[in-house]
């Protein structure tokens, strides 16, 4: 008698933010990601690119974990769970930071914003970490919290959309009524949802109970260009992402966030990282604050004092259509030294640029190696990062 199969592992099915709708209305090649359905591309992933670079592109980012953390001990948590003293962090501000095994290596990558006034009991944080490790991210906060403070997670009831672009300030201003101008780079503050002109921020409202009548809007974002990411209650974000495109921004999908962040040297998580890179050897040095306690800081304090023996470095590849990818060999005199985390074609550039963690002996800026590209070993040399400068801001 034949035993009957097993049935297969039943699938999660992908889950679609607020704004599935407005991708499918908008023409999107849809695809799954981080267990997310999301928009790889709208028109095409070149002319989304130079949207970006020249005007204003719209993303929806509300794939990304969105969580509050708040309570007596929330500060503390936070800075013992990441790089960055978040003790000491004023509000209104938003610290770019790595939470850390004990080794050192990067978990994940995240945004932390203080958004209360400063005034009440227990301050307010909203923590944004990837997609793919939001759960994990998650646990780990919860392990590790005290019982005065607590964590939500709000994917689902608050969606989070991207403006990115030289001319983001003035669509918003002119759409919207803010006054963005005195919002500093990594800053965060409530704007009214409905303006009459020059509304300014403020902080200590309710999230995201004070979305109804605020958004909260941050300056940051994961192009290198001048942008703002709104949080906005998810019954309210297709509207109000059918707005900012009637008035001028271009819907923006994975595949040009891609490129763009590429062209930046910016880390991309489970590709340039996934539990096997430190901060230090991603050259990330300037986001690591040692003046307080947190997991894996004694790793890297041995680590600085030692020097890594590699170093993330960006490669230029200018031989036509030589496109290094994820996964290329790098070469030095013929022999595999490293592969490429990533890897493309930059828009901007014309030609193939990859990262790659190089030995330190090697990763010294115009150092000429070779990348392997179907096959074939293709010159490539070292160079500074960014690849590509920041593109001039548009004046209101």
């Amino acid at each position: 008698m034949i035993a009957a199969a097993s049935p297969a592992a039943a699938v999660a099915p992908l889950q679609r933010t607020a704004l599935y709708d407005f991708h499918v209305r908008h023409g999107a090649h849809l695809v799954p990601f981080a267990g997310w359905e999301m928009p790889l591309y709208y028109s095409g992933i070149l002319a989304e690119h130079r949207s970006v670079r020249g005007g204003v592109g719209l993303f929806d980012v509300s794939h990304m974990g969105i969580f509050t953390v708040e309570g007596g001990t929330a500060a503390e948590l936070l800075s013992r769970r990441t790089t960055a003293n978040v003790g000491a962090l004023e509000p209104g501000r938003v610290r770019y930071t790595f939470l850390l095994e004990s080794t050192g290596a990067i978990v994940d990558d995240l945004l932390i914003s203080r958004v209360d006034s400063g005034s009440e009991l227990a301050p307010r944080f909203v923590v944004v970490p990837n997609a793919a490790r939001a759960a994990e991210v998650e646990e780990i906060l919860r392990q590790h919290r005290a019982p005065d403070t607590t964590i939500r997670r709000w994917n689902g009831t608050v969606a989070l959309l991207a403006v990115q672009g030289p001319g983001s300030r003035q669509l918003l201003e002119r759409q919207f009524g803010w006054s963005l101008g005195p919002l500093g780079f990594y800053r965060a503050a409530f704007f009214p949802a409905q303006a009459d002109g020059g509304a300014a921020g403020r902080l200590g409202a309710p999230f995201p109970d004070g979305l109804a009548t605020e958004r909260l809007v941050s300056r940051t974002g994961y192009t290198g260009e001048l942008g703002y990411e709104i949080f906005v209650p998810a019954a309210e974000a297709d509207g109000l992402a059918e707005g900012l495109v009637t008035a001028g921004a271009v819907p923006v999908g994975l595949g040009a966030r891609d490129t763009l962040r590429l062209e930046k040297g910016y880390l991309l998580s489970g590709q340039d990282f996934h539990r096997d890179r430190t901060p230090l050897e991603a050259g990330q040095d300037r986001f690591v604050e040692f003046d307080h306690p947190f997991v894996g800081r004694v790793a890297l304090e041995e680590a600085r004092a030692k020097g890594t023996s590699v170093r993330l470095a960006g490669l230029e590849v200018t031989e036509p259509g030589a496109i290094p990818r994820h996964g290329s060999p790098v070469l030095a005199g013929g022999a595999s030294v490293a592969v490429a985390t990533s890897g493309g074609l930059s828009p901007g550039l014309g030609h193939g640029i990859a990262l790659a963690y190089l030995p330190r002996e090697l990763a010294a800026v115009g150092t000429e190696l070779a990348v392997e590209v179907r096959g074939r070993a293709v010159p490539a040399r070292v160079v500074a990062l960014p690849f590509v400068a920041p593109t001039p801001v548009r004046r209101s």
